[in-house]
Parts: structure tokens; sequence; C-alpha cells
């Protein structure tokens, strides 16, 4: 994805394709996928997903998200 392209824009997007079965990660931290194979196919068994929670948001947190879903264009 290019400039001007965010997750939270498109998530909806992928989700109505009829071969996306299902979503299991949307993340900006690195991850990790857990497969699975057998003599019937693959699988994903689950999704390691990044680091632990860096803190608690705070008011001036808030304001600076909220800025920034208006800046990229996503309504709150």
């Amino acid at each position: 994805m290019g400039e001007g392209y965010y997750p939270i824009n498109v998530l909806n997007t992928i989700k109505n394709v009829s071969e996306v079965c299902r979503i299991f990660c949307a993340t900006a931290n690195p991850t990790e996928v857990v497969i699975a194979e057998t003599e019937q196919g693959r699988g994903v068994l689950g999704v390691v997903d990044g680091f632990r929670p860096q803190g608690i948001e705070e008011a001036g947190d808030i304001e600076w998200r909220r800025g920034l879903l208006r800046k990229i264009g996503y309504k709150f």
C-alpha cells in the first residue's frame, strides 16, 4: 500500500472479498503466524502479535489519536 492508505481504511473492504474467510490480525506490530499441515491440507492455528502494551492512554494521547483519525479521514 502507498501513501494515504491505512489499514483502518481498507479493512472492511478486504473482509467483503468473498475469498477472504477471516482476518486473523490487523496490527502495525511484527507478527508470527502459526501454521499446521496435515494430509488433508494446511491451516492457520493462530497469530502471535508483537509486543506487550507500552502504557495506558492518557488525556493527551487521546487528543493525539483523535487528531490523527481526523487527519487520515476516518470519521470520528
